[in-house]
This record gives structure tokens, C-alpha cells and sequence, in this order.
């Protein structure tokens, strides 16, 4: 539902009709889902803002990367990059790369480490790529809840009050459309306000779903690059060979 098809509602007073008839529980289900939705939102806007710095600082670190001359050079630009996921992990790796330059030097190659201390680099990769995945996820179990949960919820209040709007006509003996209308209307708005909750919460979800996993492939491809120049340029010639 949108701002047009909303105005004539709203010019009508249909839906403060409809939330005057509405029962206690089915005010209880919209103050849930007002709640839910302030939450719903408080994501989507900082998350919004989180994935756009993410993928314009991540391009912009990358062509800070490809343009270095060596793996470890990258390490001194930590104020442009503390918040861009691929740094992150860039940062990881690269201290355990000069932590085990020292510890686990080649035998015979100065400057080098053994084949053994490589595998640390890469595990050290590895599990900073899924942390980073995992920090970009954070928040959005708020958001599929109010795609799943905003309209069962909505259905629920509607179902109660239509449930005691035929209850109590039942009871007047007076089944006539006067008498059901304002109780019916008051049911429906439940459902209205849980898809209004859902709706926009669905397509952020789905926008950022797909921002989050290429971001999760760009990090994952990184890695897999970081770890071969590593072999190449800090590991021992003969096992890199």
C-alpha cells in the first residue's frame, strides 16, 4: 500500500474509524507491531548506511591494495579503512604474517617463513572472512522477522476481532451489517498495519540480502588473492614452488 492509495483513507478518517472499533487485544496486536516496525526501521536505516560505506570503501580499498608493493605495505593506512570489511581482514592476516616472520622463519631464506606458518595465515584468512560475513548479517534476523511475522501477527489481531464481532451479534440477535461493520473494520485494520510493516521490510530485506553476499564474495576473493601473494612473496622458495 502506498502514500496514494493511503491518502484517501486517511482524508476519510477510515482508519481512525477503524482503530476506535478496534478491541483491546487487537490494540495490543498493533502496539506490537508499531513496536516491531520502529525496530524494522532502526535497521533498515543503519544498515543502509552501513552496506553503502562498505561497498564504496571496499572498491576504494582494493585499488589501494592492487596499487601496493607488497602484501604488508597496506597495513599502515588503517585511518582511511577501520570500518571496510576487506581491511578488516587484510589487518588480521597481515599482523599474523609478521608475528610469524619472526617466530617461524625459513631455514635458509632470511625474510621468509616456513611452509607450516602459512597454513596459520590462511586459517587466520578464513576466519576473519566469516567473521566480517557475520557482522554484515547482524541485525537482519530483525527484518526477516517483520517480513514473516508482521502480517501473521496483523491476521491474528483480525481473526480476534472478527471472532468478537460475530460473538457479540450473536448475543444482540442482531445480525445486520450496521452492527457488524464497525467491528469487522476495526479487525481489518490489524492486518493492514502488519502489512504495512511487512511490506517495506521485505523489499530492504531482499536489497540487502543480495549487498551482503556479494560483499561476502568480494571478501572470500580477497582472501584467496591475499593468501597467494603471501605464498609467493613471504613463504619458503622451494615448498611455494
Amino acid at each position: 500500500m502506498n502514500l496514494i492509495s493511503l491518502h484517501p483513507l486517511l482524508a476519510s478518517g477510515a482508519l481512525q474509524f477503524a482503530f476506535d472499533k478496534a478491541t483491546t487485544e487487537g490494540k495490543l496486536t498493533i502496539g506490537a507491531l508499531v513496536i516491531l516496525s520502529l525496530f524494522s526501521w532502526t535497521v533498515i536505516v543503519t544498515k543502509a548506511h552501513q552496506l553503502y560505506l562498505a561497498v564504496k570503501l571496499t572498491r576504494k580499498f582494493i585499488v589501494a591494495f592492487d596499487a601496493a608493493s607488497n602484501p604488508l605495505e597496506m597495513s599502515r593506512a588503517a585511518g582511511q579503512f577501520d570500518n571496510v570489511p576487506a581491511f578488516q581482514v587484510y589487518r588480521r592476516a597481515a599482523n599474523e604474517v609478521e608475528r610469524l616472520l619472526k617466530i617461524a622463519p625459513a631455514a635458509n631464506e632470511p625474510g621468509r617463513m616456513c611452509a607450516p606458518a602459512f597454513e596459520a595465515v590462511k586459517a587466520t584468512l578464513e576466519e576473519s572472512a566469516g567473521a566480517e560475513a557475520i557482522s554484515l548479517e547482524r541485525g537482519m534476523i530483525v527484518l526477516s522477522t517483520a517480513v514473516a511475522g508482521g502480517p501473521f501477527i496483523g491476521l491474528l489481531g483480525t481473526v480476534w476481532g472478527v471472532m468478537e464481532t460475530f460473538a457479540g451479534t450473536a448475543h444482540a440477535n442482531a445480525a445486520t451489517l450496521t452492527a457488524m461493520a464497525p467491528g469487522v473494520a476495526g479487525a481489518l485494520i490489524a492486518t493492514v498495519v502488519g502489512l504495512l510493516v511487512a511490506i517495506p521490510a521485505m523489499f530492504a530485506y531482499n536489497f540487502m540480502v543480495t549487498t551482503i553476499r556479494n560483499l561476502t564474495q568480494e571478501l572470500d576473493a580477497f582472501a584467496t588473492r591475499y593468501a597467494a601473494q603471501v605464498s609467493l612473496t613471504y613463504v619458503e622458495r622451494a615448498t611455494a614452488a
